[in-house]
């Protein structure tokens, strides 16, 4: 079975606090590969930054001090139309999440955002637990905080194995 991960793709990082041009552009491009999978019938799963009221007390929030994704907020919502019902949501504190390490995927493709922070993050730590994975990111459902840390990132990836896809 095919696992389609879908990383961050939350209002605060679309349209609100650290919304951009770009992140705005893949909307569409992302719900539709959601919609292939889900047509497929293959996996699901998607993150969500997740943070509390003090995060700007965080070692994160002191580095980037723009409140964004506070749980049970608007902005820490997924944007309307990509949720698909009944699937696996995994609120992250941090950039990556470490719980990767206790699942068995074979075939996985990474989406969302930001590329040069959580999408790297995820795909990096996935490579490292799951090494025989076919893991690929599909540079047209991602952005980063600007094109040029978006397009670092893509290299960066692909330098560790994970394929890039639709560059």
């Amino acid at each position: 079975m095919k696992t389609l991960i879908v990383i961050d793709m939350q209002n605060d990082f679309i349209y609100g606090a650290l919304g951009n041009d770009e992140t705005r552009a893949i909307v569409d491009k992302v719900a539709a590969k959601i919609k292939e999978y889900q047509d497929n019938g293959d996996e699901i799963i998607y993150t969500r930054d997740t943070h509390t009221e003090d995060y700007l007390n965080t070692s994160e929030g002191k580095k980037l001090p723009v409140i964004h994704c506070v749980k049970n907020t608007h902005g820490w919502e997924i944007v309307d139309g990509l949720y698909v019902e009944d699937c696996e949501i995994i609120d992250k504190p941090t950039f990556g999440w470490m719980g990767w390490q206790d699942r068995n995927f074979t075939d996985i493709e990474l989406i969302g955002v930001c590329t040069d922070i959580c999408v790297v993050s995820n795909a990096l730590i996935l490579k490292a637990v799951m090494p025989n994975a076919d893991i690929k990111v599909d540079a047209s459902c991602c952005a980063g905080v600007t094109p040029k840390s978006h397009l670092a990132s893509l290299e960066t990836m692909k330098m560790c194995q994970i394929d890039i896809i639709n560059e």
